[in-house]
């Protein structure tokens, strides 16, 4: 068996593995094994933002993970994609930079996660992001991670933004400033042209490094402990069983799936879960696993009178052509993800803060690409972002080749049908406005003809999708919480020299896309981790709100 020491071993080269790899390699001095599942990144299917549908939707880059049946969607698995790949999800998802409402920080610190609150992390927002159009208080302009407005080339975006306040709804200049509410441009991870992944923002510069190493195609099967300290992982490269210790830490980085799997089959979980699969515990955390939230999105799907919409670029011959264009110039349409307006809202008034999400398309078509409509058309993503639903991840078995078990429990509380019903509704105002007289045909999805709470319900229930956003299922909290996972410095409680660095250990979802926060997460960890002092408080005005109590956080 190869047997092999680092300072550190990384599990999982995705949104927050290449940031730390990168940034506990940057001293020169520091040893690290990085470890991914999945292999290269290099495809143009990746590389090409508009090209985002294809490699989320391939066995080759996707741990292909679905949803157990989801007892309130009568019965329906959901798809749960999630990156398998150098560049984690970063190198298949949407692109869309969205960081969350400052309020979303605030409610983290409450829930038990110090120090994280949003003066405390905007800092590291702004020293990942290298903004095109600058930086201010809010926004980075020198940082690893490039973000970018889209053109604005279709008239649409504007149309749908002129309309949102015709409705009443407030313009924002900057959904990533000082507050999130309202209607304007939105941010992509897109660099020059190229998907601007965490492989690409991190990894690749740190490649080059002799204190780096990155092992590819590597299935990690368990943490090692000595007692209650972690001391390595075992890992498998093909047929090979391989061993690699770790002299500091064992950090995880696999994910809102993969992480709380991991844990798990090494022995930290529920204790009866472990029993069940013949697992010797090491640490009884019946946290692992639970308080698992995600977003839902439905499609608001309107026919277009004028011949405008991405519709004329769906054709053999029309692709051809943006894909060459793209390919020796980086530029046109396949440069963007075509996500370049968006907006939140407050599903009612008495509402703290915006709870609702919108992404714009120019195109009538389903986010995997399959479903697309046979008529020009636009369409509007929207969903609720605050649900009280909570689910969880559990071991199918022992075995570390065998997918885990995902219920979601989507819709299990009242309120998420409340915030749907609000989503059709206002969406119908929006859509009727006169900034789009001159564009509106017949509504193709829900269809006029779903107007009663109960219609709308049925059609949720036929027609919601994930928006790909799993989270909170190892949650960060005070380390006398007995449903908290990781400590506020990422330490697995309970054991030592073990941290949990993704979007998994968010104690509750943010107000948006993930990619940024987990970006955020990871750059926050890695001063931790090296022991540096953290960037000073950002002393800047935000929009502050006093939430109401958090739901339970325990076993559901």
């Amino acid at each position: 068996m190869r047997v092999e020491s680092f300072d550190y071993v990384i599990v999982g080269a995705g949104s927050a593995g290449c940031v730390l790899a990168n940034r506990l390699t940057e001293d020169g001095r520091t040893t690290v094994l990085l470890l991914e599942f999945g292999g290269s990144d290099r495809s143009l299917l990746i590389q090409m933002p508009s090209a985002l549908s294809i490699p989320m939707n391939m066995k080759k880059y996707n741990w292909g993970y679905w949803s157990e049946p989801e007892p309130h969607l009568g019965g329906r698995r959901l798809n749960c994609p999630r990156g398998k790949v150098l560049g984690g999800s970063s190198s298949i998802n949407g692109m869309v930079y969205v960081r969350g409402a400052p309020a979303d920080f605030d409610r983290w610190e409450r829930e038990g996660a110090a120090g994280w609150s949003y003066p405390d992390v905007l800092p590291y927002f702004r020293k990942a992001e290298h903004r095109r159009t600058g930086g201010d208080p809010y926004r980075g302009d020198e940082g690893a991670l490039h973000t970018t407005y889209g053109t604005l080339e279709n008239p649409l975006y504007e149309a749908f933004v002129e309309a949102a306040g015709q409705a009443g709804h407030a313009m924002n200049q900057d959904i990533n400033g000082a507050t999130q509410e309202g209607f304007g441009r939105m941010d992509m991870t897109v660099h020059e042209g190229r998907r601007w992944s965490t492989a690409n923002a991190y990894l690749k510069p740190a490649l080059g490094r002799p204190n780096l190493k990155v092992e590819i195609h590597a299935l990690v099967e368990r943490v090692l402990f000595d007692g209650k300290s972690a001391s390595g992982v075992l890992y498998r490269v093909g047929g090979e069983e391989r061993q690699a210790f770790a002299r500091r830490e064992v950090i995880l980085s696999a994910g809102s799936i993969n992480s709380p799997k991991l844990l798990k089959l090494s022995g930290i979980g529920p204790a009866a879960e472990l029993r069940d699969h013949g697992i010797e515990i090491v640490a009884e955390r019946p946290g692992v696993g639970e308080n698992l939230q995600d977003h839902l999105e439905f499609y608001f799907q309107v026919a277009c009178q004028l011949p405008i919409t991405l519709f004329s670029a769906m054709t053999p011959f029309a692709k051809g052509a943006i894909g060459a264009r793209w390919l020796f110039t980086k530029k046109g349409l396949g440069a963007t993800n075509h996500f370049e307006s968006c907006g939140f809202i407050r599903s009612r008034p008495d509402v703290q803060h915006a709870d609702i999400q919108y992404h714009f398309l120019p195109l009538a078509v389903t986010y995997d690409g399959r479903g697309l409509a046979s008529e020009h058309g636009f369409q509007a993503h929207v969903g609720p972002m605050r649900s009280k639903s909570r689910g969880h991840v559990r071991l199918a078995s022992g075995d570390p080749t065998e997918p885990p078990r995902i219920l979601f429990n989507y819709m299990s509380h009242p309120d998420d049908w409340a915030e749907m019903r609000a989503c059709v509704r206002l969406t119908r105002q929006i859509f009727s406005q006169p900034a789009f007289d001159r564009y509106r045909g017949r509504e193709i999805q829900p269809g006029e003809a779903v107007q009663t709470d109960e219609e709308i319900d049925a059609f949720i229930t036929e027609h919601v999708e994930s928006a790909y956003h799993p989270s909170c299922s190892c949650r960060m909290g005070d380390a006398a919480d007995p449903f908290a996972v990781v400590d506020p410095q990422t330490r697995v409680i309970g054991v030592d020299r073990l941290r949990v660095v993704d979007s998994s250990i968010m104690p509750s979802i943010t107000t948006g896309n993930l990619n940024a926060p987990t970006i955020m997460i990871a750059e926050k960890a890695a001063d931790i981790i090296r022991g540096r002092e953290a960037l000073p408080r950002a002393d800047v005005p935000y929009e502050r709100v006093a939430f109401l109590p958090a739901p339970a956080q325990g076993v559901m």
